[in-house]
């Protein structure tokens, strides 16, 4: 006759019990099982065609010439240093705001160009341009 003392009985499994896991993994196999079939079966929708291009606007462009005494000329028709400011204003409040292409003589003093683009800035225009002549 053996005695165990009552230390054997209060060791600690060191194993993990398979058999809830593999209850489980069963169970997610049969639920995949049957609804991957039903996930195939769809409603036939016809759908309306659409053009889902965006509609891009372009901008309009203003023309600002300062010739050689330092006049500025606005799409062609003469402007004075004064009168720009507020029609400048008025024209980057527009929807989309243009840009603005400065063409300035050769022998303009920077200082007049200098002068249309602060106050082309200053109204709010934000794409400002020069526009030279290529090399021949």
């Amino acid at each position: 006759m053996s005695f165990s003392s009552s230390n054997d009985s209060d060791e600690v499994m060191g194993e993990i019990n398979m058999t809830p896991l593999v209850d489980v993994m069963l169970v997610l196999l049969i639920v995949f099982i049957i609804t991957v079939p039903v996930m195939n079966h769809s409603i036939q929708v016809s759908l309306p065609q659409a053009s889902s291009q965006r509609e891009e606007i372009k901008p309009e462009t203003l023309r600002l010439a300062v010739d050689a005494a330092g006049e500025y000329n606005l799409n062609g028709s003469p402007i004075t240093a004064a009168e720009l400011p507020s029609v400048l204003q008025a024209e980057a409040k527009r929807d989309p705001v243009p840009d603005l292409h400065i063409s300035g003589d050769k022998a303009v003093r920077y200082e007049h160009v200098a002068k249309a683009m602060a106050i082309a800035q200053q109204a709010g225009l934000k794409k400002i341009g020069f526009v030279t002549e290529p090399v021949k």
